[in-house]
Formats: C-alpha cells, sequence, structure tokens
C-alpha cells in the first residue's frame, strides 16, 4: 500500500449494512466506540472537531477535522489539518452496496503538503494509522 499521486485508496467489502456503517462514521455515541479519540461529530458541513493525538505522550498533535460534504449512507468527506503545522488533507469515505454488505472506498489525499522534517506525517505513518481505522471500523460493523 502506497501514495499515488498525493492519495492513500483502502477498498473494502463490509459484511455490515450501508446504513450500519453510515450510523458508525456519523452517530458519535458509535464513533466512541471504535475510534474513541472523536470527542465530538456531526455529520453537519461546517462542523469542524479539535483533539489531541499523537504516537506517544511527548507527541501530541492538535487534530482539527472540518466536515466538507455529507451525503447520507453514502459520502463523508472532511478536511484533517495540524493546528500550528502547515499542510492539509481530505479524508473521503465513500459507501455503496445494500442490506447485506458495504463496499467502502476510503480515500486520504494530501492537498496541501505537510512538514517533511516532522516524522510523524511520514506517508508510511499516514498509511499505518488510516489503515488501523478502517480495520477498527470494519470489526466494529462486522460485529
Amino acid at each position: 500500500m502506497e501514495y499515488q499521486n498525493n492519495k492513500l485508496i483502502i477498498a473494502r467489502t463490509i459484511d455490515a449494512p450501508v446504513e450500519l456503517v453510515w450510523q458508525a462514521l456519523t452517530d458519535l455515541e458509535l464513533i466512541k466506540k471504535w475510534s474513541p479519540f472523536f470527542t465530538e461529530f456531526k455529520a453537519e458541513v461546517g462542523f469542524e472537531n479539535r483533539f489531541m493525538l499523537g504516537p506517544d505522550p511527548e507527541h501530541q498533535y492538535l487534530h482539527i477535522c472540518k466536515v466538507l460534504e455529507v451525503a447520507e449512507d453514502r459520502k463523508l468527506i472532511y478536511s484533517w489539518a495540524y493546528g500550528g503545522y502547515s499542510g492539509e488533507s481530505r479524508v473521503t469515505f465513500d459507501l455503496s452496496g445494500g442490506a447485506n454488505s458495504t463496499d467502502l472506498v476510503f480515500t486520504h489525499e494530501i492537498t496541501a503538503p505537510f512538514p517533511s522534517d516532522e516524522p510523524s506525517f511520514a506517508e508510511s505513518n499516514f498509511i499505518q494509522g488510516w489503515t488501523h481505522t478502517v480495520n477498527a471500523l470494519q470489526q466494529f460493523v462486522s460485529k
């Protein structure tokens, strides 16, 4: 898995209905069960969430996520940036499917480069983190 043209794409077929996957992406109480670092969330364009997260206690970063697009049961897009650092990206969850399974295409697109001298912003770390996120979502809804 690698970034191509500043995009990381993870495609999965999930053994859960689209409606459940959508709820897991947009209902804060469900989000907290598979992605506990989100402290707030509303699937409303313009909603902004900020939280601290990092690889260890000495390297915590202010994450800033702003909802850019919402198409119920189909698409969720939000920006992803770090307070005090240059760079920005977009996170997209594209859903399709039906009552028995969901085809998920997750995309992390770097729209403005992050600092290359900050090891935490290396593509390999994004790959590891986003793969973990998609895996956690898949495991949560496939129970």
